[in-house]
């Protein structure tokens, strides 16, 4: 197996990015209570694997995403037109956007896992998780370990070194008591099986690169209260408390979090901060939670500008009230999302973001004093000159998207600008969102 190899792009609009992410001194080390030589070297590494997942020019990727869009919708119309006059019994497979239609109508999911590692989009493309490692199976649902894991448990396999692909040999619902930290180069693919991370800690990304999260129910997640706990099999160290997020990526790079159903955690669903980008979240179903995704978590720390992430076809769902997502600093590609449900705002923030929100469905409360979809922390005066634009979304019982004045500084040629499938088609992009229930020999 190669080793990864990092290298700099020479645009100046990236070395500018980078110098900011470089120049503080301060190390925020979030949970380590120990900054030994072996984080200091997973930090290291992490910078470098960030400078190398950052787009200069990041509508080159939003363009790419869209027209791959509008091929898995072309191409699905035509298959399932001729499936329908063949009668095929059973029906057709119902992959209607470009990250399932990559591998949910093939019967030989399970014994060709790895081929979903072919399949993320939009800033998180360049995650292939546990490529060309072995499989590991999870048979033991505990976690009673956390110093010395016993083989067999999700956590074994989470902290091993190189690329490892993790299954499930059952449905299982795992209570872990402490946060799980995941190392590079791994998946987590939770498919064949209902899988439940609950009713403990929850998934830490931190300081690592190059990870899929797949297929997997995480709810009711509580902080814990940290202590001595092993990150890989040659080193251990003391833990600070976790604050109970459901999914906690921390200068995290190259890092596809896909099909989750998530719902009814102590803190945030979804948190990435501290610098980490390349990041997609797709295909999943969000329910019952207030502070439902944090896309930078402070406005004092500038070199989340290198942060760049793409939500797509997911549904917020019942019970969400705030944050969908909350975001500060960096590139952020809303696209073709269905927004049924929220209480107070959908998609908020501050320090000037820019937000990209393009063919979403966004379905207004009945509350008049909700039907804002956006929220801007800062004056208006401010808030008018960032980039936040909408394009093609659906506007359903009054919702209203407020935009802002800030131009779109893409490269791209106007003949080229790729234009989302509209908000009205989200419902067809977004109806198998969540966990799927998958059997081997079928579609999935």
């Amino acid at each position: 197996m190669e080793t990864l190899q990092w290298s700099l792009p020479s645009s100046f609009s990236f070395l500018v990015v980078a110098a900011a992410f470089l120049a503080s001194a301060a190390v925020s080390s979030a949970g380590i209570a120990d900054f030994d030589e072996h984080w200091q070297k997973r930090k290291e590494l992490a910078e470098a694997s960030a400078m190398a997942s950052y787009k200069p020019d990041p509508y080159n990727v939003t363009n790419t995403f869209n027209a791959a869009v509008h091929m898995a919708s072309t191409d699905g119309l035509r298959r399932e037109m001729g499936e329908r006059k063949k009668k095929r019994s059973g029906g057709p497979c119902r992959a209607t956007n470009p990250i399932d239609k990559c591998w949910r109508c093939r019967r030989d999911w399970a014994t060709d896992r790895q081929r979903l590692a072919r399949c993320a989009r939009g800033f998180g493309r360049r995650a292939t998780g546990g490529l060309g490692g072995k499989i590991y199976v999870v048979t033991d649902p505990t976690d009673a370990d956390v110093v010395n894991p016993r083989p067999g448990t999700l956590r074994w396999g989470a902290i091993q070194t190189g690329p490892l692909w993790i299954t499930f040999a059952r449905s299982m619902i795992i209570q872990l008591t402490q946060e799980l930290l995941v190392s590079s180069d791994k998946t987590i693919d939770g498919r064949g099986a209902q899988v439940h991370i609950a009713n403990g800690g929850g998934i830490t990304v931190q300081f690592a690169h190059n990870v899929i999260i797949h297929g997997l129910h995480v709810h009711d997640v509580k902080h814990t209260m940290g202590g001595m706990m092993r990150d890989s099999p040659t080193h251990m160290g003391p833990r600070t408390k976790a604050d109970g997020d459901g999914i906690s990526l921390f200068g995290a790079t190259d890092v596809w979090i896909d099909h989750i159903s998530m719902s009814n955690c102590e803190d945030g669903l979804i948190d990435v901060v501290q610098s980490s980008t390349g990041v997609t979240i797709s295909n999943c179903h969000f329910t019952n939670h207030n502070d439902v995704m944090l896309f930078g978590a402070s406005d004092s720390y500038p070199q989340d500008q290198v942060m760049q992430i793409t939500v797509a076809f997911n549904h917020f769902g019942r019970g969400l009230v705030q944050r969908m997502p909350r975001c500060r600093w960096g590139f952020f590609h809303v696209v073709n999302n269905d927004y049924t449900h929220w209480l107070m705002y959908a998609i908020g923030g501050s320090n000037a973001p820019t937000i990209i929100s393009q063919g979403n469905r966004y379905i207004a409360p009945p509350n008049m004093a909700a039907k804002v979809i956006t929220k801007h922390y800062a004056d208006e005066g401010v808030w008018r000159n960032w980039v936040w634009h909408t394009e093609d979304d659906l506007f359903m019982n009054g919702a209203v998207f407020q935009p802002s004045g800030g131009a779109i500084p893409r490269k791209i040629k106007k003949s080229e600008w790729v234009k989302p499938k509209p908000g009205s088609y989200v419902t067809r992009l977004t109806r198998n969102s969540g966990t799927l229930s998958c059997s081997p020999g079928r579609p999935c």
